[in-house]
């Protein structure tokens, strides 16, 4: 009962905190003669609009089988006494707890990524048929591996910790694993930038120049302390486009991709990073840092529930204590499971923070017509989605879609009295 009331409080706080916190409207005030309606046939040749949807139609069916294989795979091996006996016949002649708890941990998350590779593959097939991915298929099996590992560490070291203390404090567990998943989360996201970051990219400083001396003052006229510029070796696995500012502090900095610095025009860099700094401004990654570490303390909070569940335990063979190597199977089911019912509101509240943040790019600049064409370059060089469906929102869309950032642009524009973008397949 304590465990089900102080899930039912971490959760209510986490709604509160988002439906009062969340920028439900980006632009906030009347659009004068309406607001414009997202259009990619305003903005986008029919041959651009006709590659996003062959793109999009070739790279669903890897993406949704990919989803449905590894859901299926996490729930025969968690709820019935396949992964119960897999794990028991891995760890047999493993002698300690502990390391029967990662000898399960490193099993059961390899048999999960070998299940789903076929689809990556399949999907790195695509990227490479539409010029996207510019690695090999060494190089992108050696990111795999890398990825794989970073899993390993983390997983590893999450369920060392809490069967630690589910041997210590069989009843009350909960309450110090909830405490530790808070913590956990937010220093994850502080190591993120200056440990795993850099286990797939290389950077180095933007040299001295026009663009590394306008990206500084920029940030130093937004009200955004910046230590550095750096550019990320992007072109050695994609051609896609990206910015971002990342770190907390001292450890803060402008990451341009070095495809955008071979490609585009440096105002339209200047209007990427504007947005950039919108999240830094306004705190996004602390803030969704903090909301999502209270949420997973809310979700260790549900897993007393369901881990002392006589029912799920039978089902699942879990062994005779909360303790046993064996209940991991459970475990690593209920945790995708949670993961996955919870997306969809994270990403309905991720495009509404997106779109905060193109209002700041807009802001900031002022120049309403560079975004329209920085989205229009994004979305072509990227091949996104100009028209995605209800599904796709719901399960995959952190951001808004092209055409949609472009009407807000063109609502900026009617709202701050300057000139409109025009329709750029009309110019």
């Amino acid at each position: 009962m304590a465990a089900a009331v102080s899930a039912g409080v971490l959760f209510g706080a986490v709604g509160v905190i988002l439906g009062l916190t969340t920028p439900w409207e980006p632009l906030p005030g009347k659009v004068p003669g309406g607001s414009v309606a997202p259009d990619p046939a305003l903005d986008f040749t029919a041959a651009e609009i006709a590659r996003s949807r062959a793109f999009d139609d070739a790279l669903t069916p890897p993406a949704y089988a990919g989803l449905v294989t590894g859901l299926a795979v996490v729930l025969i091996l968690g709820l019935t006494p396949l992964g119960s006996r897999l794990i028991g016949w891995a760890t047999a002649r493993v002698p300690r707890r502990p390391l029967r708890v990662i000898a399960a941990a490193l099993l059961l998350t390899t048999v999960v990524r070998v299940a789903g590779l076929p689809f990556d593959i399949w999907g790195e097939s695509i990227l490479r048929r539409y010029g996207l991915s510019t690695q090999t298929w060494g190089s992108w099996l050696v990111d795999q591996a890398k990825s794989l590992g970073v899993t390993w560490v983390i997983w590893s070291l999450v369920l060392v910790l809490l069967f630690a203390l589910l041997r210590r404090f069989p009843r009350y567990w909960w309450t110090g694993a909830a405490a530790g998943a808070f913590a956990l989360v937010i220093g994850v996201s502080f190591i993120y930038p200056i440990v795993v970051e850099p286990v797939f990219n290389t950077f180095r400083s933007l040299p001295a120049g026009q663009l590394r001396t306008d990206l500084l003052a920029m940030a130093e006229r937004d009200g955004v302390p910046v230590e550095d510029v750096l550019v990320a070796d992007a072109s050695r696995r994609t051609t896609a486009l990206n910015a971002y500012v990342s770190g907390f502090g001292s450890t803060r900095r402008i990451v341009v991709y070095d495809t955008l610095l071979k490609s585009t025009p440096p105002k339209r860099i200047e209007s990427i990073v504007a947005h950039e700094l919108g999240h830094a401004k306004s705190r996004d990654v602390l803030y969704g840092t903090l909301v999502g570490a209270l949420g997973v303390a809310g979700a260790v909070c549900l897993l007393q529930l369901a881990l002392t569940s006589p029912a799920l335990r039978r089902r699942a063979a879990a062994g005779e204590g909360l303790a046993d190597p064996r209940s991991v199977a459970l475990l690593l089911a209920l945790i995708t499971v949670s993961t996955q019912l919870s997306a969809p509101v994270q990403n309905l509240v991720s495009r509404r923070i997106e779109a905060r943040a193109d209002a700041h790019a807009l802001d900031l600049t002022r120049d309403p017509e560079t975004f329209v064409t920085m989205q229009h370059e994004l979305s072509v060089r990227n091949i996104s989605d100009l028209g995605p469906d209800v599904l796709e929102y719901v399960l995959w869309l952190t951001h808004p879609s092209g055409p949609d950032r472009i009407a807000m642009a063109r609502d900026w524009a009617r709202m701050h009295g300057v000139p409109e973008p025009r329709p750029l397949t009309r110019r």
